[in-house]
């Protein structure tokens, strides 16, 4: 009776044990909880992210090509895109479907040079990787990226990212640290509806569209863009979220100022991107050619809002080539390229997620910018030339015979200077206290803003295209049409437009830092014979002290 009951009392606490787990896998499925104990919380996503994962109403299907053998570092990259993806696959209601695919896997040569080359026409680019294992050399090509799938759509997504003046360790922990931002700003393109609408500013001898040509397809991959003539404008700017002023070379009248003015008053934002002089390099030959300032009159309205563009140029020793007549052989000219301190090569960024991990960018006669004061603007430096530049004031002498000389380093002590500032805050009109331009009425003026963001570059060029040497076809941004060298000209301006105009917050996500805790490999040689031994030798003693103990209990118990 009481051996039967033993066992009743048995089956009932398996059958509450059981219970009880089936109610705390209820709970846990209805009520999900995660902790991340990382310091950085390298597992955590955005709330932003999540947001927008909660908002899909269609499967996503994701295909990541970095799939098969690599070397430890691309592995650490495979897991952390995998462990991302699981993350966001957590947040959404929808199917989300991910694979990794290694496109090397083709059963013949011509099979696997078709598959790269698809990959290649749908924008993955490939990486050509070099590395040992087990003492053998091995070469693989890979491609270090995504195609993405939403809705009828699909998006290729390159992973592979960070500053390529650092080592190749660091460029795959910044890539790393950029993949939430890249795979929900990816999402976000192909989800969304409602497209934002960006104005181009036109009517003051602006570029052409051929050397806008770069900027305008940059811009309707993901937004609307719109010309619009500010000269011929008589009605407040609206229906924008955002207007670029790119390079002008005539001056704005008081009635223009005051309609840039009042769209940043109501809630818009612009982005300015402006030459402070203006060289005819045709004339930079021999003794050279004076720069001559622009005059947009835009200076008084920039004050206002907390910046100023210096009437000069920073020369630095970081810097791109140019290509100057070196001779003639025959009746061929001699082309060679020179360093040209006067197209600075910008790797020196702010502490913002908008440039954060940004490959290196080209310039071309750019300015510098000194803030000032306005009350409610926060002024952040974005861009920044390197310690050994120098600033040429006006009058500027531009001039060939200076790539015929060593750059030497001495001269260039000016240290890091700003020529790119993002303003944040709330903006007071530049026509606060003061009556409107005739035909526009001083009760409808707005004369203190909300809370917007402005960016200001003072080089005009950094959205201007090159043209193609062979067929004067117009260039993608940032490629440098004689050594083919492509800058992050491109990456910089839509990170810029994504968060001038995101309501997201999703750029906030390119804050993410992941720290790199290395082996110290000195002290690991030093001790690697006592870490043999504890991971070895110590949990086998253990285990039979375990042993020996457990069988003197035994004797113990059983004699008493």
């Amino acid at each position: 009776m009481r051996k039967s009951g033993y066992r009743l009392g048995l089956w009932l606490h398996l059958g509450i044990g059981l219970l009880v787990i089936v109610l705390l896998f209820q709970i846990a499925d209805r009520y999900r909880f995660r902790l991340d104990m990382t310091e950085e919380n390298r597992y955590s996503i955005s709330d932003p992210t999540r947001n927008l994962l909660k908002r899909l109403d269609a499967d996503v299907i994701v295909e990541v090509y970095l799939a098969g053998e690599l070397p430890a570092n691309f592995i650490r990259f495979q897991k952390s895109i995998r462990e991302l993806l699981e993350e966001f696959s957590i947040y959404t209601d929808v199917n989300f479907d991910v694979k990794f695919v290694d496109p090397g896997e083709a059963a013949s040569t011509r099979a696997r040079n078709q598959y790269f080359q698809g990959l290649i026409n749908q924008g993955l680019q490939p990486t050509n990787l070099n590395y040992t294992i087990d003492g053998k050399s091995t070469q693989k090509l890979i491609f270090p990226g995504a195609i993405i799938s939403y809705g009828g759509r699909e998006l290729a997504l390159n992973l592979l990212k960070g500053n390529r003046a650092s080592g190749p360790e660091e460029i795959i922990n910044q890539s790393i640290e950029g993949l939430e931002y890249e795979f929900a700003n990816a999402i976000q393109q192909l989800a969304g509806t409602g497209r934002k609408r960006v104005g181009l500013i036109t009517g003051h001898n602006e570029p052409d569209t051929s050397q806008l040509a770069g900027l305008n397809n940059l811009v309707l991959t993901k937004y609307d863009l719109f010309r619009v003539n500010l000269p011929t404008r008589t009605t407040p700017i609206t229906g924008y979220d955002l207007l670029l002023v790119t390079k002008p070379t005539t001056a704005f009248s008081d009635r223009e100022k005051f309609l840039l003015d009042q769209f940043v008053m109501k809630g818009g934002s612009i982005a300015f991107f402006l030459d402070a002089l203006s060289v005819n390099m045709d004339s930079a030959a021999g003794d050279g050619t004076v720069a001559i300032p622009y005059d947009t009159k835009l200076a008084d309205l920039l004050f206002k809002y907390g910046v100023r563009i210096n009437q000069n140029y920073v020369a630095d020793l970081n810097c791109g080539d140019f290509p100057v007549v070196a001779g003639n052989l025959g009746d061929q000219a001699q082309i060679r390229m020179l360093p040209w301190p006067y197209f600075p090569i910008i790797t020196n960024y702010g502490n913002h997620p908008v440039v954060k991990n940004m490959d290196a960018v080209m310039a071309r006669f750019a300015s510098t910018i000194d803030t000032v004061k306005a009350v409610g603007v926060e002024k952040i430096p974005l861009l920044m030339t390197s310690a050994n530049s120098k600033v040429m004031g006006a009058p500027v002498t531009v001039s060939f015979n200076d790539l015929q000389s060593d750059l030497m380093p001495e001269k260039f002590q000016s240290g890091p200077r700003a020529v790119g500032y993002l303003l944040e805050g709330t903006f007071t009109s530049l026509y606060k206290n003061r009556f409107p331009p005739q035909g526009f009425k001083k009760e409808n003026m707005v004369e203190d803003g909300v809370k917007n963001k402005i960016v200001v570059i003072a080089d005009g060029d950094l959205v201007r295209n090159e043209l193609s040497l062979e067929d004067g076809n117009p260039l993608p941004l940032g490629v440098e049409p004689y050594s083919q060298k492509t800058y992050a000209n491109e990456a910089l301006l839509m990170n810029l437009l994504d968060y001038l105009v995101d309501e997201d917050g999703l750029v906030e996500t390119r804050a993410k830092e992941i720290k790199i805790r290395p082996l110290d490999k000195v002290k690991v040689k030093q001790e690697r014979t006592k870490w043999q031994v504890i991971n070895l030798v110590v949990p086998i003693v253990l285990l039979v002290l375990f042993g020996i103990l457990k069988m003197i209990w035994r004797k113990r118990r059983n004699k008493y």
